[in-house]
């Protein structure tokens, strides 16, 4: 439980005290009433709309209910002071203890605290990347992947059971093209002189790939007609670009628990099962769709296909499954992944898409709704563009792929480290830019490198203080009672509440955010030292007040290790 619960509880207690001693009614809702950091610092260490909430059912005014809570609060040896502010809420100022028992409580409990028991019991499946196997992947793709494996790890903090899953989109047309491309590829490596031709693909990460395939195959489908190579191209190729692929996600430490493929989905019946069950619940019919709105197609006509009423799951139109010519849509096999998923007993779906795939948003939650009969969540996540510059060059190319600059690119640049963390400094859904020489600089406006900064800084104190034979000792926190001090004690207390916020909203950045806010603090406190000698953490004459002053920053450094550890940092000891 975060130390917010706990404050909460003891509202709810003084709530039910005052309830027992008739000065509130009984049968009160208390559900709404939240404890939580006030909009500004300055009024106290956490405000509660207990008050407010409760005025309406008591047939009170906010500000007497205050002033009776404030009383009862006050009482509680934690609780240095409540007051009422504005209308009614209640603002509290926590006794020094408390704060001294969060440093105790985080040694004590190391890389486990902010661990928490929200997700407990539910199964959560997190598909990220799903890349065209097609080429290495961008650095559009290098923001998915971040995203997706730090959600998957912030969720598995938060208690859920994550499987972290990737899409192999092998069974569309773009896998024929690969072949093809591969076939250039082994000609070339056979002497002859080859065109890519628009619509392939001409990087030179084929070349390795062609060679391979002559390698296995000799001479076999020089001069032969693709009717001879098309299917075993396909595979062999495919194979080789997961075998890229996966290589490039082990660049950024991201390793996935199923690699699902679509083209699996095909003549195996799945596709069949998961329409049969929309058309048994009424959701499958044969009609023509509406015009597109705005301009019409030149070749748009009336036709009649298979559609999903997936308007009746919350989409503005229903979706085509099946051409007037029999052939599946593309929407079919994801209705029949997705159906896979729900089957597998998953309690929630959490689905990763780039900005290019806004449009597919509605009708996938309208599936998933229409095959779980509404007991399955998805949340697709959406990634925007990150432009990749190097101060006011935008770097667009790649030797290796000919046209986008690829993951490994970036992490060759800047490193893993770097990538993962830059990657995260803004929310999902907003655009990124990714300097790749402002990402590597040395100060205050790099959150990375800040970040790293507090914690090898910590670690340069903590082994001078063994070098003079002191340690951290939680015996000696009460030598921890400047207010600056307790003030970063009370920024280590939101952690655990932050995770929780973070993993309900689906929100990793949200850590990223907060690591930083924690270091400003902590190098302010630094910073305040140089001029108050009392609050260095080094205490040349004073080893108590060292080891206790080692007790705090030793739960810095333990917040900002668990912090970078979601989102997959390694924290360093020294810079």
């Amino acid at each position: 439980m975060t130390l917010f619960a706990e404050i909460r509880e003891t509202v709810l207690s003084a709530i039910d005290a005052l309830v027992a001693e008739g000065t509130l009614p009984g049968g009160l809702e208390t559900r709404a009433i939240t404890v939580e950091p006030p909009r500004d610092a300055a009024h106290g260490d956490m405000a509660t709309n207990a008050a407010m909430v409760l005025a309406k059912p008591a047939a009170a005014k906010p500000r007497d209910i205050a002033e009776v809570l404030a009383t009862k609060l006050a009482a509680d040896p934690r609780i240095e002071a409540a007051d009422v502010a504005g209308p009614g809420f209640l603002n509290l100022r926590l006794s020094g203890d408390v704060w001294r028992g969060v440093i105790a409580r985080v040694l004590h409990e190391g890389d486990a605290f902010g661990r928490s028991a929200t997700g407990e019991g539910r199964r959560v499946n997190v598909e990220y990347v799903s890349a065209n196997p097609t080429g290495p992947l961008h650095v559009g793709h290098t923001r998915g992947a971040v995203f997706g494996d730090a959600l998957a790890s912030l969720l598995d903090v938060a208690g859920y059971d994550v499987t972290r899953e990737y899409y192999i989109n092998d069974g569309g047309a773009q896998v024929d093209v690969l072949a093809r491309s591969v076939y250039l590829r082994y000609l070339e490596a056979h002497g002859q002189e080859v065109a890519f031709e628009d619509g392939t693909y001409p990087g030179d990460y084929l070349i390795e790939v062609g060679q391979a395939l002559k390698d296995k195959v000799g001479d076999q489908f020089v001069g032969k007609g693709e009717q001879f190579w098309l299917a075993e191209i396909r595979e062999f190729a495919t194979e080789k670009m997961m075998d890229l692929i996966r290589a490039d996600l082990a660049l950024l430490g991201v390793e996935m628990d199923v690699f699902y493929s679509e083209k699996s989905l095909y003549g195996t019946g799945r596709i069949e099962e998961a329409l049969g069950d929309l058309r048994d619940k009424g959701l499958i019919y044969e009609g023509v769709l509406e015009p597109p709105k705005g301009k019409k197609p030149e070749d748009w006509e009336p036709r009649e296909q298979t559609l999903f009423k997936s308007t009746e799951h919350g989409d503005d139109v229903d979706r085509p499954v099946m051409k007037s010519d029999g052939a599946w849509t593309y929407f079919a096999p994801d209705i029949a992944y997705h159906f896979d998923k729900v089957s597998r007993g998953f309690d929630e779906l959490i689905d990763v898409f780039g900005a290019d795939h806004g449009g597919y948003v509605k009708r996938m939650k309208a599936a998933v709704s229409a095959l779980s009969d509404g007991r399955v969540p998805l949340d697709v996540k959406l990634t925007q563009l990150v432009k990749l510059r190097r101060g006011d060059e935008e770097l667009k190319m790649s030797k290796r792929a000919g046209t986008f600059v690829t993951l490994a690119d970036v992490v060759e640049m800047v490193g893993p480290d770097v990538t993962r963390f830059h990657m995260l400094t803004r929310k999902n859904d907003a655009p990124l830019d990714f300097d790749v020489d402002k990402v590597c600089e040395q100060s205050k406006d790099n959150p990375v490198w800040y970040v790293q900064y507090a914690h090898a800084r910590i670690h340069s104190v903590l082994r001078k203080a063994a070098e003079a034979g002191i340690t951290p000792d939680p015996e000696n926190l009460n030598t921890v009672n400047d207010p600056a001090e307790l003030a970063l004690a009370a920024k280590i207390a939101e952690y655990p509440r932050l995770i929780e916020i973070a993993a309900t909203a689906h929100e990793p950045h949200r850590v990223a955010f907060y690591l930083y806010d924690l270091a400003s603090e902590f190098h302010a406190l630094w910073n305040k030292g140089n001029a108050e000698p009392h609050l260095r953490f080094f205490q040349e004459d004073d080893p108590s007040a060292t080891s206790g002053k080692l007790c705090l920053i030793s739960a810095v450094a333990i917040v900002i290790s668990n912090g970078l550890g979601i989102l997959g940092v390694t924290p360093v000891d020294q810079m």
